[in-house]
């Protein structure tokens, strides 16, 4: 394994980790999960689990990552021992069975950015554009193709040349464009209403298990704490780079992200809603098509009745498609660097990364069943391997943990024992309680009579087999992977 790719700078580092934090989930998701949980109440409950549950697992990750040089599979290998090595594995297939479908995704973005720069979206109504879309033949696998491309070539490119040189570009340009979207929502007539909801709490609200339940999950799925994006970025910093100044950035970095995109969407669609005879929080808290409708279905509708409308159109899907891409080229360089670890080229495990994206992510291209499936199955799969770092760090000793491998030599803020104390319970009991509480809500509403059904889109059943699956060929192959991985 070469150790000699690090990052140039601290400045180049917190671009592409805040690169793979933000993505669509702060664009797409957290205006909608806030408006269907209270706005206000939301937020509050939301900043609380930042505290509780993405800073220590970032944490967790920057460490173990710097400590052992490796991907997830190696890094769980060599910190507990080789009959652990099928977790970091399991973490790892997790985010590569996410890049599969999240492809998809970053082409849909990328094609509606086009056709709002070409006009393509002028005078169509957005549903059956949506629909006539996503139901051709080969345009959704075509920006497919585009993004599993696009993001090969960066990490074909190496960490400096690559990774750097992109974030280094699109962060800063993301960040300007999001600031544009809220400067021109703030300037709409009605404005006030959104900012009013958004964050004006809803006291009562904060009683909702539910609201706090959602908050825990929208953190955990944003930051992507837990996915082992942040330990595979951590393989290349520098021996004296500090770990826990970077995570802080990072979450509060995402956090803030998520604000912006809230104070460009809250008040446009209450300011521009009602012009068109509908009901805004009715808008906001619309999922539509694998959770689509807000994103490609409204926004698009909405805009067309503002000033510049086709010019802001063009803005939020740039600024759509650079958290996509950003993302996405750090799950590509997750499973580029477990393979390169089991002893392959870059060059050599990126065309097989590339090649195995784009095939097995076209069934979610041409499919929306097939990708609501996977979008259940592996997102849910997220808070399993969130609890699997936990582990890691319980098994090896929070407080050794914390003293070696946390408050380490080029720190310039160390991490006191409320480390040890999350990490030792919160995190595992937030785990149960979440886990458990999506487990409840598959066999009492998302689907009542097929719960048990590995077949069917929405089930405990199709998690418990998939997961299943996938643990047990890693648990028999364990042995395997850790020869393959650190005894070469």
């Amino acid at each position: 394994m070469s150790h000699k790719e690090v990052f140039s700078s601290r400045w180049a580092l917190l671009l592409a980790t805040l690169g793979m934090a933000i993505g669509t989930g702060n664009i797409w998701r957290f205006p909608r999960i806030a408006a269907k949980n209270g706005g206000g109440a939301f937020i509050i409950a939301w900043l609380f689990f930042l505290f509780l549950w993405s800073l220590p697992l970032l944490i967790s990750e920057f460490a173990i990552g710097k400590k052992t040089r490796y991907g997830t599979v190696g890094a769980f290998g060599k910190l507990l021992g080789e009959k652990f090595t099928w977790m970091g594995s399991f973490v790892g297939f997790c985010s590569t069975a996410i890049m599969f479908y999240y492809s998809v995704v970053t082409g849909w973005c990328f094609k509606y950015f086009i056709a709002s720069v070409s006009g393509g979206l002028a005078g169509v109504e957005s549903m059956a554009y949506w629909t006539q879309f996503t139901t051709s033949l080969y345009q959704p696998i075509l920006f497919h193709l585009l993004a599993i491309a696009i993001g090969a070539f960066v990490i074909y490119q190496g960490v400096v040349q690559g990774i750097e040189r992109v974030n280094k570009i699109i962060i800063p340009a993301l960040l300007i464009l999001l600031v544009l979207a809220v400067i021109r929502a703030l300037t709409l007539p009605g404005a006030l209403n959104g900012l009013n909801f958004l964050f004006q709490p809803n006291w009562s609200a904060l009683a909702n298990y539910q609201v706090w339940l959602e908050a825990l999950s929208q953190s955990a799925w944003s930051t992507g704490a837990g996915w082992g994006l942040i330990l595979t970025y951590a393989v290349y910093l520098k021996d004296k780079e500090d770990i826990v100044v970077n995570s802080f950035v990072t979450v509060f970095g995402d956090y803030s992200a998520s604000l912006l995109a809230g104070l460009a969407i809250f008040p446009s669609v209450f300011a521009l809603a009602p012009a068109l005879g509908l009901v805004p929080e009715e808008v906001m808290q619309y999922t539509g098509p694998a959770s689509t409708g807000l994103t490609f279905i409204w926004i698009p509708q909405l805009f067309k009745g503002m000033a510049l409308g086709s010019v802001f159109t063009a803005i939020f899907f740039l600024a759509l498609s650079f958290a996509a891409f950003s993302s996405l080229i750090a799950m590509i360089e997750l499973v580029t660097r477990i393979f390169m670890d089991a002893g392959m080229q870059r060059k050599t495990a990126i065309l097989l990364v590339a090649t195995s994206g784009f095939l097995l992510g076209i069934p979610s291209a041409i499919n929306m069943t097939f990708f609501e499936n996977q979008d259940w199955v592996w997102g849910v799969g997220l808070m399993l391997s969130g609890f699997f770092v936990a582990f890691a760090v319980i098994r090896f000793g929070p407080t050794k943990f914390r003293n070696e491998l946390i408050n380490t030599e080029g720190n310039d803020l160390n991490v006191g024992t409320w480390f040890d104390y999350l990490i030792k319970y919160v995190i595992p009991i937030e785990f149960l309680v979440l886990i458990g509480w999506w487990f409840y809500q598959s066999v009492t509403a998302f689907d009542r009579g097929g719960w048990w059904n590995p077949f069917h889109t929405f089930s405990l059943g199709t998690c418990v087999f998939q997961w299943g699956l996938v643990i047990a060929a890693f648990l028999v192959f364990n042995r395997t992977l850790y020869k393959k991985t650190l005894m070469k």
